[in-house]
């Protein structure tokens, strides 16, 4: 197989050239599929249930035709949707997927929430493993850590025109997955703790092996090599044990994208979406260029991820230019993907990207009910009250009226609630 040069780079000045090699690929070849966990929980005190029933998940698993399914937890559950080359239709099928599973949870008792951690789950406390032969492998593997993964993702898959070029396109994509997941934060909290950082989930997640950023391949080649050399030596089975925030789907030909936390509002989780398809298409179609050794790359990623985790939207990114703000760089990548998405279709879901910078994300809001509610009622209701908010969310697939928030300024809030600047802002 011939090798192909991966150079991730993140820079303001060189925008990558057309590839000589590539044609530019038809719209419908980027096609699309969702996926979103959720935690449960009881209706009435919002905590995490001590038993979910098995009719609940047969009757979700009946009532959306095998597109909601349990998760690793008893206390989650996941919804699939189907594959898409029009995000306004993925949209309407996740929101019949999420009234479906709201309305049967609420016949047992039960409620829908998502965020990247629930606010007052304790692992210790809740966690209670789903019984299937996959599950009672990994947890067989992971002891103490698997019952601390009470955390909820979302997953977006893309189908490339030739799926071959995966490995190449996760390489690349290395430097945009801290963006990703900014724009996603919505774990500010961590069993009734709060954590003092907008995304806790993947610092959480990152217990687990086989986690965080991808490694960047020489090619499809080497990773197979890898995962085969992995299999041999009886440490996975199989790709789909690799849990990085990307990697080649195993059941799919798609590149699965797996950083951002779960979004309780749902235009959040479509907007990253199609922020996701249209870089997929744009370095798809363009040649990577000489900027950043694959090693500068990847220490820049990794830090900008902390970054993201840390303070959200409201950071700015390392370059080798210099600081660059999340409003920035998201500005300049809506432009170099303008074509991508006029041609895809998704130029308004791109738009609330902008909105979402522009307001902040779920951990904004969490932290904002938070404070509005621990200055009258103290933590354990300020707490009730964020659950609360966050189940209306999942519900109606947007932020209610009462909980929208000012523009947020280039800070963060830490535990105390003094403004934080952001370093390098």
């Amino acid at each position: 197989m011939t090798k192909l040069r991966i150079i991730p780079a993140l820079t303001r000045t060189r925008p990558d050239r057309p590839a000589p090699r590539a044609a530019a690929p038809a719209a419908g070849s980027f096609t699309v599929g969702l996926e979103e966990e959720f935690f449960l929980v009881e209706a009435h005190s919002l905590a995490v249930p001590a038993q979910v029933p098995e009719a609940f998940f047969a009757r979700a698993a009946a009532a959306t035709g095998g597109r909601a399914k349990p998760e690793f937890l008893k206390a989650q559950i996941e919804i699939v949707s189907g594959v898409h080359d029009d995000l306004g239709a993925a949209r309407r099928e996740l929101a019949e997927l999420r009234d479906s599973v709201a309305e049967i949870a609420g016949e047992h008792g039960l409620a829908v929430l998502a965020a990247g951690t629930h606010p007052t789950a304790d692992w210790r406390r809740d966690a209670q493993q789903t019984e299937a032969p996959r599950y009672d492998r990994v947890m067989d593997q992971l002891q103490m850590i698997g019952r601390r993964d009470m955390l909820c993702g979302l997953h977006v898959h893309v189908a490339l025109p030739d799926p071959a070029r995966r490995v190449e396109l996760m390489g690349r994509m290395l430097p945009w997955l801290p963006l990703l997941l900014a724009l996603s934060a919505s774990s500010p909290f961590w069993a009734g703790i709060r954590t003092g950082l907008k995304a806790y989930r993947l610092s959480a997640y990152s217990e687990l092996p086989r986690t965080g950023l991808p490694v960047a391949f020489a090619d499809e080649a080497e990773y197979r090599a890898y995962v085969e050399a992995m299999a041999r030596a009886g440490a996975i089975p199989d790709a789909s044990y690799l849990w990085w925030a990307m990697r080649p789907s195993e059941s799919h030909p798609t590149l699965e994208l797996r950083a951002p936390d779960a979004c309780p509002r749902l235009d959040d989780a479509i907007a990253i979406a199609a922020l996701y398809r249209v870089l997929a298409r744009r370095l798809y179609r363009t040649a990577p260029e000489g900027g950043d050794s694959p090693a500068l790359a990847a220490a820049f990623a990794a830090e900008n991820l902390w970054r993201a985790q840390r303070y959200g939207v409201q950071t700015s990114f390392v370059t080798r230019d210099g600081p660059e703000p999340v409003a920035a760089l998201l500005e300049r990548l809506l432009h170099e993907t303008a074509e991508d998405a006029e041609i895809l279709g998704c130029t308004a879901e791109l738009a609330r990207c902008s909105r979402i910078v522009a307001d902040g994300t779920s951990a904004d809001a969490q932290l904002a009910v938070y404070e509005r509610h621990a200055e009258i009622a103290g933590h354990r209701e300020a707490l009730r009250a964020v659950s609360r908010a966050l189940v209306e969310e999942t519900r109606s697939g947007r932020r209610g009226p009462a909980e929208i928030l000012p523009a947020v300024s280039a800070c963060s809030i830490q535990p105390g609630g003094t403004p934080l600047p952001v370093p390098g802002g």
